[in-house]
């Protein structure tokens, strides 16, 4: 591992154990967050991939339904079911903070249409009644499972760019500071010796002339 081109004095040593101490103190929190990330990443995919098999069973039923429909009634007709809403769905859209990631939040509320319907329930099959509610409730399901995500591909851009942060730290950074600091202790020692054995050579001489 290359070291730091730096002085080798105890200055320098001195400022190297600081940043040393940093540089580890930084590694364990990015370390803990991306743990902590993975756990909350992990737990979302498993709610994404629920409410996935959840809503594709539930639109897979609602266009069985809607291909039977279809079968017994003119276009006219089903175009007429469709055409007036059985519920209002409304949105609100915000952001929240997740491990330092802002990420989006949906907030979604359903009330009864007040709208009477354009045609006589009694006029169309069960199927056709069943594929307009199935589909009026799906749609905040729908927003949900997009919240989701969202969340989770940001998750993963944020989970991948601190894993990279915590691997210069690992691997480069942290083996660097160590390195220099070994580097400089080893010069300092050795600095040490060569002054000790001048002086004991210069006592020695000053012997002589006594």
């Amino acid at each position: 591992m290359a070291r730091l081109n730096v002085n080798p004095t105890r200055m320098e040593l001195k400022k190297l154990k600081a940043r040393l101490q940093t540089a580890t103190r930084g590694h364990k929190l990015l370390k803990d967050k991306s743990d902590e990330m993975i756990r909350r990443f992990t737990a979302l995919i498993k709610e994404n991939k629920r409410m996935r098999a959840e809503l594709e069973a539930e639109l897979s039923d609602c266009l069985g339904k809607f291909a039977t429909a279809c079968a017994y009634s003119s276009k006219e007709e089903i175009d007429k079911v469709f055409s007036m809403p059985v519920s209002n769905v409304s949105a609100t859209f915000a952001v929240r903070d997740v491990m330092n990631v802002e990420v989006p939040s949906i907030e979604v509320s359903e009330t009864k249409s007040d709208a009477s319907f354009p045609y006589a329930f009694a006029e169309m099959t069960s199927e056709a009644d069943y594929s307009v509610e199935k589909i009026s409730r799906l749609v905040g399901k729908l927003l949900k499972l997009a919240e989701i995500e969202k969340t989770v591909a940001m998750l993963a851009v944020e989970i991948e760019r601190n894993k990279r942060r915590v691997n210069a730290l690992e691997y480069i950074m942290i083996p660097q500071i160590e390195e220099t600091v070994k580097y400089i202790k080893s010069k300092l020692d050795e600095n040490e010796r060569a002054a000790t054995t001048r002086l004991m050579k210069v006592k020695d001489l000053s012997l002589i002339h006594i």
